[in-house]
């Protein structure tokens, strides 16, 4: 074990977030159009041979109980590991276990809202991947699913890249070499750890002060928390990038800002058309930001902090519901994503292993105190993705879904079109469609608003 084998905190934090009950997995719906009706048992012969030649993919999860190791050199950060989990090459990987091909599906989402809810196998390396062909035969899909503990969003959409055909990428930048250690810690650089030490101390404090300050009084919104029932539904909305342009052009605000408030007011429809009602109700967004860690930095992995916004559901005017979303990222943006209630992710860490093991289930029942609805953006390359020649036509992504919250939105970008992907405990949600409808007509309502 290296440092560089370490999870790093937030990696940590997922993977202890997680029950059987209670899967915290990631997961992509690509659909394909088939070029032959064989197309979909040949996507998965192609993954399950391509998935043995990518190392992202063989890496397991393995908890760490052994401070360090006398035999190798000494590290301070791996002797303060106690507790905590490594990605370690899985010496028995077979491909096989993690490609499965289905039976010819008549409703995709259906099918993958049925699989998302399934957890992911904890002592093999933690993705799969299901091909799912149609029933009328033109199409198939495939969907990914990895745990946040091996992949975040972007670094999983790497490993799914690699498994489907080539694509001209630029090579990543080589990461710089550690200088060998030996078995005694480097006396000159203990003032320089310690000094870390209290920084890192402060630093969180600072960041616990925000989020307190931030966070007090908030309520969560009944509509959108509820108790786990481990069942998961999924959806999926397609508009196209022009009209969300349109609309920007007219009333102002970034791309985002215009989906943010999509979802906004989707909201206000779906809870009035289900008889909620929309008056008075703000719920807590958090809009995940993502801050990468340095190249330099051990050990490796996902970073994140995020802004948090009260979305503007109860407000009846479209235009006026785009500005206050607007006005509220500009506030985020200015603070910066270190301060506000949203960067409590950052507290990660700051936490020892053995912290984020003992508290993990605390923190996830903490979740809906915190923030009503997850709504994430996953970045996705322009170029075109082909499996076995086969040309992607949609990719749907699904944030995972935290404890006791009912709703998770995630959005991607794909060849001119927006992807809205959609998860919901199904038994708190069994109208998701209903919601699904709200966004393209809110889109709709935006474009009437703007005279476009």
């Amino acid at each position: 074990m290296t440092a560089d084998d370490l999870l790093a905190p937030l990696d940590l934090a997922f993977w202890n977030l997680e029950s059987a009950e209670h899967p915290m997995h990631l997961g992509a719906l690509g659909v394909f159009t088939a070029q032959s009706p064989t197309a979909g048992a040949h996507a998965a012969d192609l993954l399950a041979a391509r998935a043995a030649a990518v190392p992202g993919l063989r890496m397991r999860i393995r908890d760490v109980w052994r401070p360090f190791d006398r035999s190798e050199p000494f590290d301070l950060r791996r002797s303060l590991a106690f507790g905590g989990a490594t990605r370690e090459a899985d010496p028995d990987f077979d491909p096989l276990h993690h490609v499965t091909l289905h039976a010819p599906a008549a409703d995709f989402q259906t099918e993958a809202g049925r699989l998302m809810e399934r957890p992911l196998e904890r002592g093999r390396p933690p993705w799969e991947a299901h091909v799912l062909p149609a029933e009328d035969g033109d199409r198939f899909a495939v969907l990914f699913k990895f745990h946040h503990a091996l992949a975040d969003g972007l670094r999983a959409l790497t490993l799914a890249a690699a498994v489907l055909d080539p694509m001209d990428l630029p090579a990543p930048r080589p990461r710089p070499a550690e200088p060998a250690r030996g078995l005694l810690p480097d006396v000159r650089r203990l003032p320089g750890i310690l000094r870390g030490a209290v920084s890192d101390v402060g630093r969180a404090l600072d960041i616990g002060a925000s989020v307190a300050v931030h966070t007090l009084g908030m309520r969560p919104t009944p509509a959108l928390t509820a108790a786990p029932s481990g069942t998961r539904r999924t959806a999926g909305v397609v508009i196209d990038l022009d009209d969300v342009h349109r609309i920007r052009k007219v009333a102002g605000g970034t791309v985002n800002d215009v989906l943010i408030a999509v979802v906004a007011g989707a909201l206000r429809r779906w809870l009035d058309e289900r008889g909620d009602g929309s008056e008075g109700v703000v719920p807590r967004a958090l809009i995940p930001v993502s801050k990468r860690r340095p190249r330099t930095a051990h050990p490796q992995g996902n970073r994140l902090s995020g802004y948090l916004m009260r979305l503007p559901v109860d407000d009846p005017d479209p235009l006026r519901r785009l500005d206050t979303v607007r006005a509220a990222m500009d506030r985020n943006k200015d603070a910066g994503p270190g301060r506000g209630a949203g960067a409590v992710a950052l507290l990660a860490d700051h936490v020892p292993a053995l912290g984020h093991r003992l508290g993990g289930p605390l923190v996830g029942q903490a979740a809906r105190l915190w923030f009503d609805i997850l709504v994430t953006s996953v970045p996705l390359p322009s170029l075109g993705l082909k499996l076995g020649g086969n040309p992607v036509t949609e990719v749907f992504p699904y944030a995972p879904l935290a404890r006791g919250q009912a709703l998770a939105v995630a959005v991607s970008t794909y060849r001119g079109r927006i992807h809205y992907g959609l998860v919901a405990d199904a038994e708190a949600v069994p109208d998701l469609d209903l919601f699904a409808r709200a966004l393209t007509a809110e889109v709709e309502t935006l474009i009437t608003a703007c005279g476009s």
